[in-house]
């Protein structure tokens, strides 16, 4: 049985933390920007963690799982 291959766009937006949960960025900071607020900018700045429903094909793309 060959290697299992993590799948490289996930492998690029995604992070593992040290206690194993996976952080992911914001959406909507690419472009058209000048509508946006300074503090919707901002707050968008900051990562989250992946929601728990996503969870399991994420880490599946990551062969973590």
């Amino acid at each position: 049985m060959p290697k299992m291959k993590t799948n490289r766009g996930a492998a690029k937006r995604f992070r593992v933390t040290a206690s194993g949960k996976i952080k992911r960025k914001q959406a909507f900071r690419s472009h058209i920007l000048s509508s946006k607020t300074t503090k919707r900018k901002r707050q968008l700045r900051k990562g989250l963690l992946v929601s728990k429903p996503d969870l399991d094909g994420v880490l599946k793309m990551l062969c973590l799982k």
